[in-house]
């Protein structure tokens, strides 16, 4: 029968979150990307009322970590509660024990996996099978998904057979290619998943519960005379799985019409030449043998649907007798083993039997690279040889080991016939995303066609590129993989003309839609001579409209999404486009209904602009005639003075991922960088000018507070010091100012921006006070500076020294003359944690160690090509490192470790040779010693120490010059965000500042998971809605410092920039001073709070949290007890608390529970300024304490 189910327009995390929602009446969750929207769908359903098979809500419940999420699975089963849980790589790690003792006790669990690789050389978020691969010892069953419809279809399954079984499900399909992937599919209705389930099996489930009722006692300990036995007890339960899905199979089979097998074959009867996979690719090798068998080859591929338990017998049934050559693909690497899981597990099934076939394996796809029809051919193409080379590898050129396969030129074409592919680049935040997932729903619900869509990214924040990759067509679409040959380019963003090649296979008499700041008359001298020349060879219509001003006059800022929207409407012309218009404006209302009229209103203005405002540019006949070149702007700034190994990774590495071409480098040209180690101060020559608008320097209204750079997010706005030779110097007239200030005599004075580096966020204007009422800077369009301040910085940057020692740096203004360590980065424009990062680097960083937790901190921080911790003139920096999420306080800890026991060995081998070496070595050697625990101690004797080493013949020279890194006493720095500090990294930190090491923790606290979504931590006030909170946090924010305070031996502050500059310099220079552990929490405002007037004024709102009492300023010193002082001193005012409500209601976070659940709302506003008063009550208490000794 044919399915008659209803179709929706989804992405697989959405498909699993449906189905599982059916079936689940608990789940313990945590937030990892990418299976986070699993949860929060769960999470969101469940605070909307749905209702599952048990006609009841789920309860959803967030842990502190991964492990605790299944500690709190396993604690819900055993008391009789269907539960479920969603995670991926690292946080499926942490899950193996329990995984263990949930499945040696028989509890039907669902686990949901969105597959993801693991972090190894490099962190990487996006999919392939490692983690999967490693929970296959653990005893459950594993049972894989190809498709966004299959993830509905067998995570059903998943839930029966678990129930049946007895035996635990882990549900796996592809991260991001099939958990982000949009299509239109046929969802179940929870009634015929009722009709479905083995009530039976539910109840003795609920009989065997852990309850005082019946007691019992589990979970002993069993020595080695009857563990094993135990252990091969349960080999009938596994041995009936196969049977038990097989049997739901063809149940599903009947009620949809489709055709899922435990291993589904597909292709030539009489095939001698198969693929064996699993996962996503399944749809590309499809397509692939229908386009090889059509072409007469005999061809065929064995889908694996059933991985564990690994039934041999089906699969062979399976398998066509005729097979000679097998190809086993597996989506991960395992390095040492004899071959990869999947192709061992082949291996085995054919151990024995006769004429057994040629069997092969090889990689693919690991963390999402695209594996395309081309690369399944020369699959084929290997299969065909006399002896096919196992081992091998598709989608790269390994040109050291020599394990890829070659491709043939030849252009395979597998799309279904009449589908319409899209590419619309973007940038991060701009609403391009968001854009077109609403074109992908508005037709896909709307019309008959299907949809597909897939967005690929690359690691910055906002601010990063986006590119969507859209079909459309009559047929189903099953082409996992990106669009290669697009009819429809559209580009949101004007600099990427001279960074991308975003017309690279575009189709004959296709449309190229641009955001262009230029009219039709000027857009021609800013195309590169590429694009123009592939404009015109491919007959290509033009298209351009001025969106980034239209949405400023409408007032949606940067926000060109529903402008550019509107545009692909009209010129796709895939429906009708007054229907497009009706269907948008219902899109807007479901979006932003609940964020007020206003809104609405502002983007109805954006659709009807959409069309208005086209233009069509004429493509002229003699661009054909431009001579071939790639006049691409992939980085610039590289010179004579730069170092050489950076140069060299620039050009040859960073370059080409940059401008989205990393899968053309070959395995050699990683051999420099095997583990993961890469240079410092890549970001200073991306110059990705992506800002509409930069600051202009006003000299006559600047004051020279500095106050602009202190808080500038990437570290693009500096002051500088010029003295006469250096300002003659310069290939433009600069504007200074006379500098002043003491010792800053015969001096000049210039602000300087980096225009090419800026984000536009504003902040530095913002923060301007300016004289008399007129700011010192005025956001301009860039288009109108660029040209000259592009060079002033060139030159400035390079050829002006930092006058970094004239003005205390005890001061903000002083500070901001020391050149930041950090720049650059690929953080949110206006990004509330990047300045207290960046001001650190400028104290400390020339002798600066990072131990960074995962997330945001680390993404902007480290991710390659991109690294925005750099060094000096002297070649000193901070050395920076991520471990895990989990980790990073233990990490950091271990650094500190290691280093002050190698600086123990040289005092050591000082004392030892005392007495055996010249005095000048030994007074040399006791300055060091008494020096070494105090910063410029260590520094001043290590610059009288080493010239001695250096022309002395003793051997302990020679030793001590072996460990000369370590003479000056390092600034060890433990960096991360609230979600690591407060709960996944919370019992780590706690015991590193337990152990009294001299360590720096700097907590960027954003109350809020900000990398994988938003979703609620432990910081996360009473009120503030976050994904696991939809209807609104119940409960107050953990203090964080008054726990660590109640050790007495660790220097705890709170800070927030934007309240007082002043403060957050004192406290930064207390805490590194602290001989012992020192713990900094830095309010950090984030795109996710959703900040009225955006994040360029997150200073504001960082001055407006203190004031009103919802943030407060403190540092609690233990060197002050020692002199009879209150530790503790409060350093913000008595707050006022009538604008506390009006501080809650100037961010979406909480004014989206007054549209959504107005009721929660005002009880959880009222609870939250009880919870505050409270929290000051407490902090006034402290500071009033008499610490007088008596």
């Amino acid at each position: 029968m044919a399915d008659k189910r209803k179709f929706i327009t989804c992405d697989g995390n959405y498909a699993a979150a449906h189905v599982s929602y059916a079936f689940t009446e608990t789940a313990g969750i945590y937030p990892i990307t990418p299976s986070s929207d699993m949860a929060e769908h769960t999470d969101s359903f469940a605070a909307n009322g749905r209702k599952n098979i048990f006609n009841d809500t789920v309860k959803v419940v967030e842990m502190q970590s991964e492990a605790g999420a299944a500690g709190t699975v396993h604690g819900a089963l055993q008391a009789g509660a269907l539960t479920t849980t969603y995670t991926a790589s690292q946080g499926l790690l942490l899950m193996l024990p329990n995984m263990y003792k949930i499945s040696g006790e028989l509890l039907p669990a669902v686990f949901h996996v969105s597959a993801r690789a693991l972090a190894a050389q490099a962190l990487s978020i996006f999919g392939d099978h490692q983690d999967v691969y490693a929970a296959r010892m653990t005893g459950f069953t594993m049972l894989c998904s190809s498709s966004v419809q299959e993830v509905m279809d067998l995570g059903a399954i998943s839930h029966l057979a678990a129930i049946k079984s007895s035996v635990p499900v882990l549900h796996f399909f592809d991260g991001f290619r099939t958990s982000h992937e949009i299509q239109k599919i046929q969802a179940w209705d929870y009634s015929e998943l009722a009709e479905m389930a083995d009530y039976d099996a539910i109840q003795k489930f609920r009989d065997k519960a852990l309850n005082s009722e019946h007691p019992v006692t589990r979970g002993t300990a069993q020595n080695p005379d009857v563990y094993f036995q135990a252990r091969e007890a349960s080999n009938s339960f596994y041995n009936a799985v196969p049977q038990i899905i097989e049997d739901y199979m063809k149940e599903v089979n009947k009620r949809t019409g489709r055709n899922y097998q435990l291993y589904n074959y597909f292709g030539a009867p009489d095939a001698e030449h198969i693929i064996i996979a699993m996962g996503s690719v399944s749809e590309t090798i499809r397509e692939t043998i229908d386009y090889m068998n059509s072409k007469g080859e005999k061809v065929g591929f064995l889908q694996i649907h059933l991985y564990r338990p690994f039934s041999v017998k089906h699969f062979l049934h399976a398998i066509p007798k005729t097979v000679k050559k097998i190809a086993v693909l597996d989506r991960t690497k395992e390095p040492g083993a004899a071959g990869e899981p999947l192709f061992l597990d082949v291996c085995n099934a054919f151990y024995g039997t006769q004429n057994a076939p040629v069997i092969v394996g090889g990689r693919y796809g690991l963390s999402s690279k695209d594996t395309t029809p081309q690369q399944i051919s020369a699959v084929f193409t290997n299969l065909e040889q006399p002896e096919p080379k196992n081992g091998f590898t598709i989608g790269i050129v390994d040109d050291v080991t020599f394990t890829s396969l070659v491709m043939s030129d030849e252009e395979i074409n597998t799309v279904p016939e009449g589908t319409v592919e899209c590419k619309f680049y973007g940038l991060g935040s701009d609403g391009t995303v968001g854009a077109n997932q609403n074109s992908i729903k508005i037709i896909g619900d709307n019309t008959n066609q299907y949809a597909q869509g897939y967005f690929s990214y690359d690691s910055k924040k906002s601010g990063g590129i986006t590119i969507s990759h859209l079909r459309f067509g009559e047929k189903p679409i099953t082409s996992t993989y990106l669009v290669g040959n697009p009819g429809f380019v559209s580009c949101s963003e004007p600099s990427y003309l001279d960074k991308y090649d975003m017309l690279q296979g575009i189709k004959q008499g296709g449309t190229f839609l641009l955001n262009s700041l230029w009219d039709a008359t000027e857009i021609e001298k800013h195309l590169p001579n590429k694009i123009k020349k592939q404009l015109a060879l491919n007959n290509v219509k033009f298209y351009i409209i001025n969106a980034t001003k239209v949405a400023e006059e409408i007032g949606l800022g940067n926000r060109t999404n529903t402008i550019l929207q509107s545009a692909f409407f009209k010129l796709a012309n895939i429906i009708p486009y007054e229907d497009a218009v009706g269907y948008m404006k219902e899109a807007i209302q479901t979006s932003y209904g609940n964020k007020g009229e206003h809104i609405v209103n502002m983007n109805y203005k954006a659709v009807d602009s959409g069309v208005d405002s086209l233009q069509e540019v004429p493509v002229k006949e003699e661009w054909k005639n431009l001579p071939e070149s790639n006049d691409f702007k992939i980085y610039q700034g590289i010179n004579e003075n730069t170092d050489k190994e950076l140069a060299d990774f620039v050009v040859n590495m960073a370059a080409v991922m940059n401008q989205q071409e990393g899968d053309s480098l070959p395995v050699s040209a990683f051999m420099k960088y095997v583990d993961g180690t890469l240079p410092n101060g890549s970001t200073a020559f991306e110059k990705r000018g992506v800002a509409v608008n930069i600051p202009e320097w006003h000299k006559d209204n600047c004051i020279q507070c500095n106050q602009c750079a202190y808080v500038c997010p990437h570290a693009v706005i500096r002051p500088f010091l010029l003295n006469e030779e250096e300002l003659a110097a310069s290939p433009n007239e600069l504007s200074t100012l006379k500098a002043i200030g003491k010792g800053f005599e015969g001096l000049q004075y210039r602000i300087q921006v980096s225009v090419l580096d800026c984000t536009g966020c504003g902040s530095c204007a913002n923060v301007c006070p300016g004289r008399r009422g007129e700011k010192a800077l005025v956001m301009t369009p860039l288009q109108e500076l660029v040209e000259e301040e592009k060079v002033n910085w060139e030159y400035i940057s390079e050829n002006v020294t930092y006058k970094d020692t004239i003005a205390p740096v005890s001061t903000v203004k002083g500070s901001q003359f020391k050149q930041p360590l950090f720049e650059f980065s690929g953080a949110c424009a206006g990004c509330g944690e990047t300045p207290y990062v960046k001001l650190i680097t400028q104290l400390y960083g020339d002798r600066m160690v990072v131990a960074n937790a995962t997330g945001c901190s680390s993404i902007y921080g480290g991710s390659s090509p991109s690294t925005p911790y750099t060094k000096n003139k002297d070649g000193k920096g901070v050395a920076w490192a991520n471990s895990l999420f989990e980790d990073n306080a233990e990490f950091g800890l271990g650094i500190t470790i290691a280093m002050n026991k190698l600086r123990d060995r040289i005092a050591m081998k000082m004392d030892e040779s005392m007495s055996s070496v010249p005095a000048e070595l030994q007074s040399a050697f006791t300055q060091w010693i008494e020096g070494k625990d105090d910063a410029e101690a260590s520094i001043t004797a290590t610059e009288n120490l080493v010239p001695l080493l250096e022309k002395s013949e003793e051997s302990i020279a020679k030793d001590i010059l072996a460990l000369q890194q370590y003479l000056t006493k390092k600034s060890n720095w433990i960096i991360g965000g609230d979600g690591w500090a407060y709960d996944i990294g919370f019992g780590g930190l706690d015991h590193v500042l337990a152990s009294g090491e001299d360590v720096n923790v700097l907590v960027l606290d954003t109350e809020v998971y900000s990398n994988t979504g938003g979703q609620a931590s432990k910081a996360s006030p009473t009120g503030s809605v976050a994904k696991f909170a939809t209807a609104g946090k119940t409960v107050r924010k953990k203090d964080l410092g008054r726990m660590a305070m109640t050790y007495g031996y660790v220097y705890v502050a709170q800070v927030s920039m934007g309240a007082s500059q002043a403060q957050l310099l004192r406290t930064v220079r207390e805490a590194e001073s602290y001989p012992g552990p020192s713990l900094i929490i830095a309010y950090s405002p984030c795109i996710a709070h959703g900040i009225k007037g955006g994040l360029g004024v997150s200073q504001a709102e960082e001055k407006y949290a203190v004031e009103c009492g919802y943030w407060h300023l403190y540092r609690f010193d233990p060197r002050l007890e020692a002199e009879g002082k209150n530790p503790f001193q409060l350093d913000s005012k008595e707050p006022n608390f009538e604008e506390y409500t009006n501080f809650l209601k100037n961010e979406v976070r909480y004014t989206t529970l007054m549209k959504t659940f107005p009721e929660n709302a005002t009880q959880l506003f009222k609870q939250s300024l009880e919870d505050a008063k409270w929290r000051y009550k407490q902090y006034r208490l402290l500071a009033e304490m008499n610490y007088e000794q008596e």
